[in-house]
C-alpha cells in the first residue's frame, strides 16, 4: 500500500529566482507600502512591482490587495488591470498582454504537485494570457494555460485547457459558451491599441 510521505518534501530542483532574504523583503514591502497605498495610486504600485523585477508597461491598473509571490517572474503590458485580491501565484512565469483584464478573486496558479508522487513533488508550468483577453471574476486558472487574444473566462469558472481566440469559455470545468465578438469570426484580425 503506498503512503504518503510529506516528510520528504522538498523543494531542491525549485528555483525562485532570488535569494530568500530578497523574497522576504519583497513581502514585507508588499504587506505594507504596496498594500496600504491608497486605491488610485496605480503608478507607486507599478513603480514597486517594476522595482521588485516585474516588468510592467504604462497604463497597467493594479489594485493595492492584489498578491504576487514573486513579482520578478510577472510580466503585464499597457493599459491592463488587475482587480482586487488577485492572486499571481507566480512560482512559474506570468504573462499578461495589453488591455487585459484580470477580474477580483481571480487566482493565477502555476504551481501544483505531483498527484501520484508520494512525496509530493513540485510542478510548475507558464500560464499565459495574449491580448485583449478577460479573466472574470473569482476565476482559477491552472498552471500551463494560455488564453489567447480576446477569450473569456466567464465569472467563477476553472480554467484547465487553453481558450482559443475571441472564445468565451464558463464553468467546471471551463467550456466553450460561444464566441465574444461574433462578427470576429468573418472577419480574422482585431487591432488591440496600446
Amino acid at each position: 500500500m503506498t503512503q504518503i510521505r510529506l516528510d520528504q518534501y522538498t523543494q531542491a530542483e525549485y528555483s525562485r529566482g532570488k535569494p530568500g532574504w530578497y523574497c522576504l523583503i519583497w513581502w514585507f514591502i508588499q504587506g505594507t507600502l504596496f498594500r496600504f497605498s491608497l486605491h488610485n495610486m496605480y503608478g507607486w504600485r507599478r513603480f514597486l512591482l517594476n522595482a521588485f523585477g516585474a516588468r510592467l508597461a504604462p497604463g497597467v491598473r493594479v489594485r493595492p490587495t492584489a498578491k504576487f509571490t514573486y513579482p520578478w517572474k510577472v510580466t503585464i503590458g499597457e493599459h491592463s488591470w488587475i482587480g482586487d485580491n488577485v492572486e499571481f501565484y507566480s512560482l512559474d512565469e506570468i504573462v499578461i498582454g495589453s488591455q487585459c483584464v484580470i477580474s477580483q478573486n481571480s487566482y493565477l496558479c502555476t504551481g501544483s504537485h505531483k498527484l501520484s508522487d508520494p512525496t509530493f513533488g513540485l510542478i510548475t508550468k507558464p500560464i499565459i494570457i495574449k491580448d485583449g483577453a478577460w479573466v472574470a471574476s473569482d476565476v482559477f486558472v491552472y498552471p500551463g494555460i494560455t488564453i489567447h487574444e480576446l477569450g473569456v473566462a466567464g465569472a467563477r469558472s476553472t480554467v484547465v485547457k487553453d481558450i482559443p481566440r475571441n472564445e468565451v469559455h464558463i464553468g467546471f470545468p471551463a467550456a466553450f459558451h460561444k464566441h465574444r465578438f461574433p462578427e470576429e469570426q468573418q472577419t480574422p484580425a482585431v487591432h488591440i491599441v496600446k
